[in-house]
């Protein structure tokens, strides 16, 4: 399969052809370019919606809600899950994509499991990558799940242009979200599982919270819902669109991609400078240089200095 035969079968919307074009991006061989450039010129169509949140909040299970309130209104749907990598085969560790397995044997539903490798905002460039052939490929929406909540876990903003925060009642981990300046990253939030004790209070927290950032045009709305019972998601979905109507208005959403966009390209370019330091650093000259800081000749901000500028 050449790539010119792959670009012409993303363009029809095939599954295979689109796994493909997914795992050479991944890849990052030459194929995998030429692929990605030729199909650049045809994105721009899809709604593409971020989820991120703390681990446990049920993520997965409100994405499979979500997935099955868009197929009842007749629109295809793409899945991109992030899952953190492992140390040692730096692929993906949770697989816990059993919550959308329900899905998988729809036609109209792509869904890719995807390894941060290591990268610390959650997302690594073959992610964006697969929301490129997603969106070449038709898909009407594509929904990006992402590897927890924290500072480090905004960079979902550079491939989306709505957000979704959710927060489960009786966590440590969603005040903590709350407490970590989260409230400046989401265009809507979710407080999944309300049917548990403390959903109440929750909300109400984050909707104190949100009164100390900073005002906007746009205000996130508070949601709540059961995913697992498929509750309160038509409502979330609506919100999404308003935000997405809103965007439309006053060259926001020109705006909005054209800033996650140099976002994801600073990024990348970082990314990319860091493999080839990598690369170009012998095990012996590290090993030499951990040498020299341990017997006290050099300190660790001089060794540094001397990894970053290798000869």
């Amino acid at each position: 399969m050449n790539a010119r035969e792959i670009i012409d079968g993303v363009e029809r919307g095939s599954r295979r052809h689109i796994g493909r074009a997914i795992s050479l991006a991944e890849a990052g061989d030459d194929d995998g370019r030429t692929i990605l450039a030729a199909l650049h010129p045809l994105t721009g169509r899809a709604i593409r919606v971020g989820l991120t949140g703390p681990p446990g909040v049920g993520k997965s299970t409100l994405i499979s809600s979500l997935v099955g309130r868009l197929r009842t209104d007749g629109q295809t749907v793409a899945v991109v899950s992030v899952d953190p990598s492992s140390p040692f085969t730096r692929g993906a560790v949770l697989g816990d994509r059993i919550r959308l397995a329900e899905h998988f044997v729809d036609p109209g539903v792509f869904i890719r499991s995807m390894a941060t490798r290591g990268h610390l905002g959650g997302l690594s460039e073959a992610t964006a990558d697969a929301v490129l052939v997603l969106d070449s490929a038709g898909y009407d929406v594509i929904l990006v799940e992402t590897v927890g909540a924290g500072q480090n876990e905004i960079e979902v903003q550079a491939l989306v242009e709505t957000v979704i925060l959710a927060l489960m009642p009786g966590s440590g981990d969603s005040i903590q979200a709350i407490k970590a300046g989260l409230m400046e990253i989401p265009d809507v939030i979710v407080v999944n599982k309300a049917d548990r004790p403390g959903a109440d209070l929750l909300r109400a927290e984050i909707e104190s919270a949100l009164t100390l950032v900073p005002a906007g045009p746009w205000k996130p709305p508070v949601h709540e819902s059961v995913a697992i019972e498929g509750k309160g998601t038509l409502e979330l979905w609506t919100s999404v669109l308003d935000h997405r109507a809103f965007l439309a208005t006053d060259g926001r959403f020109d705006a909005r991609r054209r800033e996650g966009l140099a976002r994801q390209l600073r990024q990348v370019a970082l990314d990319r400078l860091a493999r080839r330091l990598e690369s170009s650093v012998s095990a012996d000259t590290l090993s030499d240089l951990v040498d020299r800081v341990m017997r006290r000749e050099i300190d660790p901000a001089t060794a540094a200095d001397r990894l970053a500028t290798p000869r």
